[in-house]
């Protein structure tokens, strides 16, 4: 075995300077686009943050769910309310394992819909569109939501919440 040179660093080849050129300028390229995509990319998530009790929370989730409520529904083993709010504010709240309650909303009004969690971290998705946000306890987050299609929408928890976390499974509906 033989060991390496003593000046191991000698200057570089031709090849080795461009490809070190490339990866350099490919590097400065990332790093500039970095804020680019933070300001037009449209990756950003669609929401508004604000500090609540939890407890206020529910007792707000509570509040409209008596106010809107036009039936029950069963989903899965639980039966929840229905509650068919007009445009404006609209909640949903996560806790273990449901998202309560279910959401009938019309479509092409907007809707400013509030999440958040009564007890651990979940994650909402709603599916099948591309709508995903982390739901933490103490945390209000408020998305603009307008449904351009009509139909039942599956609202998933996609963040580990323990042993019940894959029945968690929630409905918004979109009629005319």
């Amino acid at each position: 075995m033989l060991a390496p040179p003593r000046n191991w660093w000698k200057p570089l080849g031709r090849q080795e300077r461009n490809w070190l050129l490339v990866a350099f300028v490919w590097c400065i390229f990332m790093t500039a686009m970095m804020p680019l995509w933070f300001f037009f990319g449209r990756q950003n998530v669609p929401a508004t943050t604000y500090r609540v009790a939890p407890e206020s929370f529910v007792a707000e989730v509570n509040a409209f769910v008596e106010q809107y409520q036009i039936g029950e529904e069963q989903l899965g083993s639980t039966t929840l309310p229905v509650v068919a709010p007009p445009p404006g504010d609209v909640f949903l709240l996560a806790r273990q394992f449901q998202w309560y309650p279910i959401l009938q909303l019309e479509r092409g009004q907007t809707y400013q819909l509030h999440l958040s969690s009564a007890d651990v971290s979940h994650g909402f998705s709603l599916q099948p569109t591309n709508l995903n946000l982390m739901v933490l306890p103490g945390y209000d987050y408020v998305v603009t939501l307008t449904p351009t299609e009509s139909g039942e929408f599956s609202v998933v928890c996609n963040e580990y919440c323990f042993y019940g976390h894959h029945l968690m499974v929630g409905k918004i509906i979109v009629q005319d």
